[in-house]
C-alpha cells in the first residue's frame, strides 16, 4: 500500500505538469533543431494519436518539451476505414520479370508497404514474384493495381481483375484503379462495387479523374471512390482536386510526385534541401506528405529507394510550404501525354 502511494504522489504532478506543458509545445522540426544544439531525448510520452511529446536536453538552455508527428502520420485511413501506407512504390518501367521481382522485394525489405502497379505496365507477374521473394507477410503488404482502358466494361472489368490476381499470385487486391476515365465508366465501376463487394479487392477507387468525370460518377455509383490518384508535384499542385477531393473524403494519391527529376534543378527546391539537410526528393515527397497526399515514388536506384522512404523524420515549416506551393504553373503541366481511349479531355 505505502508503495502504490509513493507512486501516486510521484505520478500525478507529473502528468499534471505534462498536461499543462503540452499547451505551449515547442514545434519539434527542422526549423527550432537546426537553431540548436540537440544534445539527447531524456522522456518520450504520446500525448495522442497524433502527438507525441519529447524532454530534450538542449544544450545550455537545459530540458524543454517538444512534439513531433507520431508514427500513425505513416498510415492513411481510407473512407472505408482501410490503412493505406502514406507512401508508395511505384514500378512503372521497372525493368523486365526478375529485375521487377528483385527491385519489389529489395522495396519491401527496406520498408515500402504499398505497391503499385497497373495491368498496362506488364510487370505484374515479377511484382508477384518479389513479394513473395520478400519474405514480407501478404497481409502487411498493400497492393494496388488498374484496369487498363481497353478493359473496361462489366464483364471486361471482373476478367482483367481475376487476371490480375492470377499474376500478382494473390487472393485479392487492396485497391483496384480505373486507370483513366472512359466512356464506360458507369458500367465499368459497377463491375468494381461488385468485385468490392465479394472481397475481392478492399478498397476502390480511380485514377487521372477530373472534378467533372468525378461528378459524373456520383450520379449512378452506389460507392463513390476512396482514391483518386493523378499527376501532382510542385509544378501541378492540383489544389482545386485537393480540396475537392478532402470534402469528399476520397484520398489523393501522386504519380509522377516529383516530376520526373524534372525540378532537380529549381533554385528554391535546392536551397530547402540545404536547409533541412535531405535530397531534393526527399523534399518534394515530404510537401506531399504534409498536403495530405501519398506520393508514389519510383527509382530502380536502390539507394534513392531507400532514402525516398526516409521522410518521416523532420517537418517542413508553413512558410517553406508557401515557397513550394508558389511554384505551381497550371493543371495542364504533365511529364507525359494523354492515352488513346479515354475521356480525359472531356473536362
Amino acid at each position: 500500500m505505502l508503495h502504490y502511494i509513493i507512486n501516486l504522489i510521484i505520478f500525478i504532478p507529473i502528468t499534471i505538469i505534462l498536461i499543462i506543458a503540452s499547451i505551449k509545445l515547442t514545434k519539434f522540426n527542422s526549423d527550432n533543431i537546426n537553431k540548436h544544439k540537440y544534445v539527447k531525448v531524456l522522456e518520450r510520452t504520446n500525448l495522442n494519436k497524433d502527438t507525441s511529446i519529447f524532454v530534450l536536453e538542449m544544450g545550455d538552455e537545459g530540458c524543454v518539451l517538444a512534439s513531433s508527428p507520431s508514427k500513425t502520420e505513416k498510415i492513411k485511413v481510407l473512407s472505408n476505414n482501410i490503412k493505406m501506407p502514406a507512401i508508395g512504390f511505384g514500378t512503372y518501367k521497372s525493368g523486365n520479370e526478375d529485375e521487377t521481382a528483385e527491385i519489389v522485394s529489395y522495396a519491401l525489405k527496406v520498408g515500402y508497404r504499398q505497391i503499385d502497379t497497373a495491368s498496362f505496365y506488364g510487370n505484374e507477374i515479377g511484382i508477384g514474384k518479389g513479394i513473395k521473394n520478400s519474405g514480407i507477410d501478404r497481409e502487411e503488404i498493400f497492393i494496388a493495381t488498374k484496369l487498363w482502358n481497353d478493359e473496361h466494361g462489366y464483364e471486361n472489368t471482373i476478367k482483367a481483375c481475376n487476371e490480375s490476381l492470377k499474376k500478382l499470385q494473390v487472393e485479392y487486391l487492396d485497391l483496384y484503379l480505373i486507370h483513366w476515365p472512359n466512356e464506360l465508366n458507369a458500367e465499368t465501376w459497377r463491375a468494381l462495387e461488385y468485385l468490392y463487394q465479394c472481397g475481392k479487392v478492399k478498397a476502390i477507387g480511380v485514377c487521372n479523374f477530373k472534378i467533372g468525370h468525378l461528378e459524373e460518377l456520383k450520379k449512378t455509383a452506389q460507392i463513390m471512390p476512396m482514391v483518386n490518384q493523378i499527376e501532382i508535384h510542385p509544378l501541378s499542385a492540383k489544389e482545386e482536386m485537393l480540396q475537392y477531393c478532402q470534402k469528399n473524403n476520397i484520398q489523393l494519391v501522386a504519380w509522377s510526385p516529383i516530376m520526373r527529376g524534372r525540378v532537380f534543378s529549381n533554385e528554391l527546391i535546392i536551397g530547402l534541401s540545404e536547409k533541412y539537410k535531405k535530397t531534393i526528393a526527399q523534399i518534394i515527397l515530404r510537401w506531399h506528405v504534409q498536403r495530405g497526399v501519398i506520393p508514389i515514388p519510383k527509382s530502380s536506384n536502390k539507394e534513392r529507394i531507400k532514402e525516398n522512404l526516409n521522410i518521416f523524420d523532420f517537418e517542413i515549416s508553413n512558410e517553406d510550404m508557401k515557397i513550394i506551393n508558389s511554384l505551381n504553373e497550371s493543371d495542364s503541366v504533365s511529364v507525359s501525354g494523354v492515352p488513346d481511349n479515354t475521356t480525359y479531355l472531356k473536362y
